[in-house]
């Protein structure tokens, strides 16, 4: 069969149940971007870009950092990570799925184990399948079965490194990993802890720093802070001990062999960064929203998470794109997501809280839902 009827044949399996996927412009209220604190149209970034192109700053990097790419404005802005986040260096890559990918497929050597949660993002199960190390799940934010895993692999491999990757918090489902209890894990194991803090960089924490806190500090913590969510720009940084910043400049193909990021989406990534430091009032508005979601919401039954991220479990995909597709008709954008994204038989709407909605908009999602959930 020719390459092109075998692509069609698997869309049109897609489309029949349910699953393929398409491109849409956004409209309506935002109850879908990850945009949390409002920021990536903000006055401020949009000055900072403004500011930055007035002084000469670059669009683009022209090569990779290895080369002419290793721009002023990137180790500008690392240093300043280094100062938000409390650790000791700060690695800054183009985007949350290339710097996962790095970690994972970079850091393990053969022989070490990798302890993932199930639930951990799609970067993640890439940067593994890249790995020489042995990769194996633990069922979702259970930390006595991942200290029972690690503890028997641990008495044959004396020599080796166990590594547990993990989400502070989880995308689709809103929920926080027990981070004080898997520290405590790794520790007793000699093992590394990857935090990929990508939903909670810029909403919690005493300066947006997400929920990891003091263990930002710890030699057996790295951390992953996505710049495209809360922080309103583009790109991720990787923070942890200074030996890492090191290996991985050597070592990491997907850093060594990209072209560095824009100097100028660094500069605009610095703003950023003193904003979610200086302005606690907007993740206290944020906290505010969250609050009156949640007591506006449980008369439908959709349970709070405790974040930003409320998950409406449907089931079916069908259905769960249907409810999307009428509520996004009525000048609310909420997404459907399926499997895989999601796992099978908990196709959902994801609301998504964002200072891009008010107490108003919320109020009215919740009457459409109200309708749209008992009409299925």
């Amino acid at each position: 069969m020719h390459l092109l009827e075998k692509l069609e044949d698997d869309l049109t399996e897609l489309q029949e149940r349910k699953r393929r996927r398409a491109l849409k412009q956004h409209t309506g209220v935002d109850f879908s971007s990850n945009d949390y604190l409002g920021l990536a149209a903000s006055p401020e970034l949009r000055e900072a870009a403004r500011e930055a192109i007035a002084e000469g700053v670059a669009l683009g990097s022209g090569g990779s950092r290895l080369l002419r790419g290793n721009c002023p404005e990137h180790a500008a802005l690392e240093s300043k990570a280094t100062q938000v986040f409390g650790s000791q260096s700060a690695l800054y890559f183009a985007n949350g799925f290339v710097a996962n990918m790095a970690l994972l497929s970079t850091l393990p050597q053969r022989g070490d184990l990798i302890l993932y949660d199930a639930l951990v993002h799609a970067s993640a199960h890439d940067g593994m399948r890249l790995s020489r190390a042995e990769a194996r799940s633990f069922p979702h934010n259970d930390a006595d079965e991942l200290d029972k895993m690690l503890s028997k692999w641990r008495q044959s491999n004396r020599n080796c490194t166990g590594w547990i990757a993990v989400e502070s918090l989880y995308s689709m489902d809103g929920d926080k990993a027990p981070l004080a209890e898997l520290a405590e894990i790794a520790e007793r194991h000699g093992a590394m802890l990857l935090i990929d803090e990508a939903h909670a960089t810029g909403v919690f924490g005493n300066k947006g720093e997400g929920l990891a806190g003091e263990l930002h500090s710890r030699p057996n913590v790295i951390t992953l802070h996505t710049l495209g969510k809360a922080l309103g720009c583009e790109g991720a940084l990787v923070c942890g001990p200074q030996i890492v910043y090191h290996f991985l400049i050597n070592r990491a193909r997907p850093f060594i062999f990209s072209t560095a990021p824009s100097p100028l989406s660094a500069r605009i990534a610095m703003r950023a960064l003193t904003l979610v430091e200086e302005q606690l009032e907007r993740r206290s508005r944020l906290k505010d929203l969250m609050a009156y979601a949640e007591r506006r919401f449980a008369p439908l039954g959709i349970q709070p998470s405790g974040s930003q991220i409320l998950p409406v479990i449907v089931g079916d995909d069908a259905t769960a794109m249907r409810l999307a597709e009428r509520i996004q008709r009525a000048g609310y954008d909420v997404r459907g997501i399926r499997p895989p994204t999601v796992p099978e038989g908990t196709s959902r709407l994801r609301i998504s809280l964002t200072l891009n909605a008010c107490k108003r908009d919320v109020d009215g999602l919740a009457g459409i839902l109200e309708e749209q959930l008992c009409l299925g």
